[in-house]
């Protein structure tokens, strides 16, 4: 299971190990090592009920080009490596892989500091979604602030601060999502994740046990903030 660090922006999660009785060095050792944390994510992600129904994805990083990822439509909380495809970052998302891949691919090309993504259904982010969406609009973000927790981000160090998790139109068509996704989101960096309408929330870290803390976290605050404007989460 993953070791998660203390709550807290100065926390910094281990590497992550390779796989036991995988070779140490070596491409196939890297490939088993992600696989494993991949696994062991989505354990964790279906006992708190994140990733329903078969929903979401889950991918770490082996290497510079490549990344590890969940085959579509597999019970995360059953994961075993046959479920789990290594994918080039440079070409499309291949057959047996879910389309929003491709979300995972543009998150690790555009930061080399990320080697976790994780994409949940949880009901806090679902909801808080659609309550501040609005479609969509090029200004829909939710919008934490004063929060002791924003803290369990990894660039924060107060919570004398504010972040702003953009929130993007749902959208079939992958390819044009990406694209919105890819214009907006420097604009809200630090933030470590984003939100698509209606579906769920993507969120990374430079370890899987970052990335999860950074889910959690996103979790707490959006169920504080769906109570303060009388939505039940």
């Amino acid at each position: 299971m993953l070791n998660l660090p203390q709550t807290g922006g100065a926390a910094v999660a281990p590497p992550i190990a390779p796989m036991p009785g995988a070779p140490g060095n070596g491409a196939q050792g890297a490939a088993a090592a992600a696989a494993a944390s991949v696994i062991d994510a989505g354990q964790i992600l279906a006992a708190r009920g994140w990733v329903p129904a078969t929903s979401g994805n889950l991918s770490c990083r082996i290497d510079a080009d490549r990344i590890a990822v969940t085959a579509s439509g597999i019970d995360k909380g059953s994961l075993t490596p046959a479920h789990i495809l290594t994918i080039s970052l440079a070409e499309p998302p291949p057959k047996g892989s879910s389309a929003e891949t491709a979300l995972h691919q543009l998150a690790y090309r555009r930061d080399p500091s990320v080697n976790a993504v994780l994409h949940v259904h949880s009901r806090s982010a679902t909801l808080i979604s659609r309550r501040i969406g609005h479609g969509g609009a090029d200004d829909a973000a939710v919008r934490l602030r004063g929060y002791e927790l924003l803290k369990a981000f990894a660039s924060v160090r107060t919570h004398a601060t504010e972040i702003a998790v953009p929130i993007f139109a749902n959208d079939q068509d992958i390819d044009a999502l990406a694209e919105r996704v890819a214009a907006r989101l420097p604009s809200f960096e630090p933030t470590p994740g984003f939100l698509i309408e209606g579906h769920g929330l993507y969120a990374w870290g430079r370890t899987m046990a970052e990335a999860h803390r950074h889910l959690e976290a996103f979790d707490f605050l959006f169920t504080c903030e769906l109570a303060q404007i009388g939505v039940p989460a």
